[in-house]
C-alpha cells in the first residue's frame, strides 16, 4: 500500500484493535495490594518489568544474604566470558574457610569445583563458598566487590553498593528493593542454564545435607527460586520467582520480623500479582509487524519488526482495551539497512500510553538502479 502524505510523519492505527465485548462494563481496577509486614517490598513482572505492588522500593536497606544474587550474576558472567568453567578447581583458603555466617564446610586448603562452589551458595546460602568464589575470580574479595559494583551499575542499579560478596553487615554495602528485582530478573533472563539451581530443595557437601531456606518451594509449585537473607539489621528477606501459565513473576520482599511473615508476605504478593494481571506477547522478534514504503530502493517495500519479543503486562480483563498505533516518516529513502530504526509502535490502554518502542528493518534494502531512483524521484516530485 502506497502511503502519499507531504507532512514529516503521520500514525495510523494497527492490529490489537479490540475486539466487541459483550459485558455490563469496563474491567474492575486491581484492588490495594496485601499488607505483608515488610519495611520495603516490590513485585514486578520479569518479562516486562513492569511494577504491580510496591512499598518504599527505592528505601536503601541492608540486603544481608540477598546480595548474594549479585555475587551470583559475577561468576554466571565470568563463566559466560570464558574466564572460568564450572568444572575449574578452586583452592580455598583460609580466609573462606574462616568467614563467619551460614557455611558449605568447604576446608582450608582443598580443592572444590566452581560448580559445587555456586551450588553451595545458591543452595545453602554459604558465605564460605562466596568468599571462595570471589577470590578465585578477582584475586580478593574487595576486588570483587568493585566488579560486583560495575555489573551493579551496568544493570541500572542506582541505589546500590556492595562491599562484600556474602551481604554480613557493612556501613557502605546497601541496596533496594528496586535494584535487587533487577538483578534477579538479569538472572532469569541471561543465564536460565543456572537460574534452575535456584529451584533445587536440597544440596550435600562433604557428607552435610542442607535444605533450601525458601520454604516456597515447598509450598507453591510455580515458585522456582530464588534467595533468603537474614542478619540482625536487614531483618527476615526473600526474592521469590514464580510462573504460572507463562506469565513469570518476580517479589522482592525486605525487611520483616520473622522466615514465617517473609514467606507469607511473599506468597500474598505473588498470588496477588497473579490473580489481578497478565502479561500478553504482542509480537516476537523479528515478526513482520507492518512494511514501510521505501523510495529510489531496490525493493519498493522493506519489512519492520521488533530487535525482541515484546510484551504488556495489564490489569486482567482489560487486555480488549489495548491499542497500538504506528508512527512511520511520510518518506523513506534508500538505502535502508538491516537494523536501522525506521518506525515507532506505540502501545496504549485505555488512553494511557504503555510503551514506545522502534520499529527496525528486518533486512537491507539497498539503493535501487538508475531507473528505479529516477522513477521514484520524479513521483516524489510531482506528488
Amino acid at each position: 500500500m502506497l502511503y502519499r502524505n507531504r507532512i514529516l510523519l503521520f500514525s495510523f492505527v494497527i492490529l490489537l484493535i479490540p475486539a466487541l465485548v459483550f459485558a455490563s462494563g469496563p474491567p474492575v481496577p486491581p484492588p490495594v495490594p496485601p499488607v505483608i509486614g515488610a519495611k520495603s517490598y516490590l513485585l514486578i513482572d520479569s518479562d516486562t518489568g513492569q511494577e504491580l505492588a510496591s512499598l518504599a522500593a527505592d528505601t536503601r536497606l541492608a540486603p544481608a544474604s540477598l546480595t548474594k544474587l549479585m555475587t551470583a550474576y559475577a561468576i554466571f558472567r565470568a563463566l559466560a566470558e570464558n574466564q572460568v568453567s564450572l568444572d575449574e578447581q578452586v583452592t580455598i583458603s583460609e580466609n573462606a574457610w574462616r568467614t563467619p555466617g551460614s557455611r558449605m564446610f568447604i576446608e582450608v586448603g582443598t580443592r572444590v569445583s566452581v560448580q559445587d562452589l555456586l551450588r553451595g551458595m545458591i543452595v545453602q546460602s554459604g558465605n564460605d563458598a562466596s568468599v571462595a568464589l570471589a577470590e578465585h575470580v578477582a584475586g580478593t574479595e574487595l576486588v570483587f566487590a568493585e566488579v560486583m559494583n560495575r555489573y551493579a551499575t551496568a544493570l541500572g542499579m542506582r541505589s546500590s553498593h556492595f562491599m562484600n560478596a556474602t551481604g554480613l553487615p557493612h556501613k557502605d554495602h546497601y541496596s533496594t528493593a528496586r535494584d535487587l528485582a533487577q538483578v534477579a530478573r538479569a538472572i532469569v533472563r541471561e543465564f536460565p542454564e543456572y537460574y534452575r539451581w535456584y529451584s533445587d530443595k536440597e544440596f550435600e557437601y562433604n557428607k552435610i545435607m542442607q535444605p533450601n531456606r525458601n520454604a516456597l518451594l515447598w509450598r507453591d509449585s510455580s515458585v522456582d527460586g530464588m534467595k533468603t537473607g537474614f542478619t540482625d539489621d536487614a531483618g527476615y528477606c526473600l526474592i521469590s520467582s514464580a510462573k504460572r501459565d507463562g506469565m513469570r513473576i518476580i517479589s522482592v520482599v525486605l525487611g520483616t520480623a520473622s522466615a514465617k511473615s517473609r514467606t507469607d508476605g511473599s506468597q500474598a504478593l505473588l498470588n496477588y500479582g497473579f490473580r489481578f494481571f497478565e502479561t500478553r506477547l504482542l509480537f516476537k522478534a523479528g515478526e513482520t509487524v507492518t512494511q514501510a514504503r521505501v523510495w529510489k530502493a531496490a525493493s519498493e517495500f522493506t519489512d519492520l519488526g521488533l530487535a525482541k519479543d515484546l510484551y504488556i503486562t495489564v490489569p486482567r480483563g482489560s487486555y480488549d482495551s489495548v491499542e497500538s498505533v504506528l508512527t512511520i516518516p511520510a518518506v523513506v529513502l534508500a538505502p535502508v539497512a538491516q537494523g536501522q530504526p525506521v518506525a515507532e509502535l506505540q502501545v496504549s490502554l485505555n488512553g494511557s500510553q504503555l510503551l514506545t518502542e522502534p520499529l527496525q528493518a528486518l533486512q537491507e534494502n539497498p539503493s535501487g538502479s538508475l531507473w528505479q531512483r529516477t522513477r521514484d524521484g520524479l513521483k516524489l516530485w510531482f506528488d
